[in-house]
């Protein structure tokens, strides 16, 4: 097995994919059979599952790498290790599909992702467009859906699902073992500051199964974002761009500091209430504003301004535990 070459293409950069997964079940089934694993070096790095991931990933002929359950799990750590044993049994790979294993690659993303780097040299990344799997199984999934669909063209970030240039990744030291969330666009910032360019093309790349049916699984995402936040300012907060400067503001401002605000006010003055009228106005703001996407007209902003309580607590939890010497865990919301 020598790598993804697509018949008739005239790229010869070979092309490996990485998966990562964790009790996946038929997501990680579907993952796997939307490989041509008769053309495509494949490895697959497990995060202690208990299901059946591990076997089934080996007799569909997958590379697989278990991970020591005495180190903390991240999905950054996942890829380091899938990157390393891809690159170890077949190092004359040029191009790195990342993909995780709740998603399935759709047909000819492979080949055109290939040509796209191939073609632009001082490109790092490709990525496509993500969907869900089935966005009407509730309004998470269709808030996910939207959340995928960012602009064509050349961008600042890019998700689980992407083609990295092996090169690049080595110059900068891969992803960050350390990050149990926001690993992807600290990653795209690295390459960046380095002087890679990532795009967008308008291509279709992977669907996505969320499985999001319940409201406490939407609240652990937006903590999960929230922390990565907060961690992500420490990290690259005072550089030029201000790394998640802005977007940790707005979420303390609205998840915390006013909450705080007018329950500390309330308590010798009953007009404190009016500042309750901030989030209607916000609401209304963000409805009518041109970054609300068409789709979703009112649960969109609605759970944006709702998302500012849990993304404030995941923000504060770091902080707490940066302060304390914790060692951080990842945060699942499936």
């Amino acid at each position: 097995m020598s790598g993804y070459e697509q018949p008739g293409n005239e790229s010869t950069h070979a092309v490996g994919v990485v998966l990562i997964g964790r009790n996946e079940g038929r997501r990680l089934e579907r993952c796997i059979q939307s490989i041509d694993l008769g053309k495509t070096a494949a490895v697959y790095v497990d995060s202690g599952s208990t299901d059946h991931s591990v076997a089934f990933c080996r007799a569909a002929g997958v590379t697989v790498v278990e991970l020591d359950t005495h180190i903390p799990f991240t999905a950054a750590r996942a890829r380091n290790a899938g990157l390393q044993a891809l690159l170890l049994r077949y190092p004359h790979i040029d191009f790195v599909q990342f993909v995780d294993g709740d998603c399935q690659l759709q047909p000819h993303w492979i080949a055109t992702a290939q040509d796209f780097l191939a073609g632009n040299p001082h490109c790092a990344a490709v990525c496509g467009r993500r969907r869900e799997i089935d966005p009407a199984r509730s309004v998470y999934n269709r808030l996910c859906d939207i959340e995928w669909d960012t602009p064509v063209g050349e961008a600042r970030s890019f998700g689980g699902d992407v083609m990295l240039r092996a090169q690049a990744l080595a110059a900068v030291g891969g992803y960050r073992d350390d990050l149990i969330a926001g690993e992807e666009p600290e990653l795209a910032f690295r390459l960046r500051a380095a002087g890679w360019k990532i795009h967008r093309i308008d291509t279709e790349m992977t669907l996505h199964d969320a499985g999001m049916t319940r409201f406490s699984q939407w609240w652990r995402r937006a903590q999960r974002a929230g922390y990565a936040r907060a961690n992500g300012v420490l990290l690259h907060g005072n550089s030029a761009e201000r790394y998640y400067v802005k977007p940790l503001l707005s979420t303390l401002t609205w998840g915390a500091a006013l909450p705080f605000a007018i329950a500390l006010s309330s308590l010798w003055s009953p007009l404190a209430a009016l500042l309750l009228l901030a989030y209607p106005v916000q609401y209304l703001r963000m409805a009518s504003s041109s970054n609300n996407r068409a789709g979703a007209p009112y649960s969109r902003p609605l759970f944006l301004l709702l998302g500012k309580f849990p993304e404030a607590l995941g923000s504060l939890q770091f902080i707490y535990e940066r302060a304390i010497d914790k060692r951080p865990q990842i945060i699942e919301y499936k």
